[in-house]
């Protein structure tokens, strides 16, 4: 059995409860990606072309800094990499994130939450990010999602 993490980034904690029962659902070790400025409700809002999450995905170079690092990635065979859909793929902190850790010969396997934004392009884009890695194409869930689906879901890759 491979040792996995689930690391996950949330802006409004619907993503850290699917993360948590991922991590619940596998005995995968758990890791919250921060930001080290932490997103306000003004910064979400999607609607405003000038808020930070705006301007952050209209620039597809933009690095939004971390707070903490993860010091044991290299135990890790599996990595789950969670996170809200945003502009029809993964938020630029993910990017950040896969560009932090070496992640050759690793899984990353992406998952989302979304109300109804498919998962787009998150998959592609976070391998051009992970060399030597293998991203699969990763799912989008519904909130409602339980723990046993997700174990189910994730045992391809255990």
């Amino acid at each position: 059995m491979s040792k996995a993490l689930v690391a996950y980034f949330s802006a409004s904690g619907v993503t850290a409860k699917m993360a948590k029962k991922l991590s619940d659902g596998t005995g995968a070790d758990l890791f919250e990606i921060k930001p080290e400025t932490p997103y306000t409700s003004e910064d979400l809002n999607w609607q405003n072309s000038k808020s930070r999450s705006s301007v952050e995905m209209n620039d597809k170079s933009c690095r939004p800094a971390i707070a903490e690092k993860k010091d044991n990635m290299d135990d890790y065979d599996v990595v789950f990499v969670g996170f809200p859909v945003w502009w029809y793929r993964e938020p630029s902190i993910i990017d950040t994130f896969m560009e932090q850790y070496d992640f050759n010969g690793k899984t990353i396997v992406p998952f989302a939450t979304s109300g109804m934004s498919p998962i787009g392009d998150s998959g592609k884009n976070m391998q051009a990010l992970a060399f030597g890695a293998k991203v699969v194409e990763g799912k989008r869930f519904a909130n409602s999602i339980s723990e046993k689906e997700l174990a189910d879901w994730a045992n391809e890759w255990l």
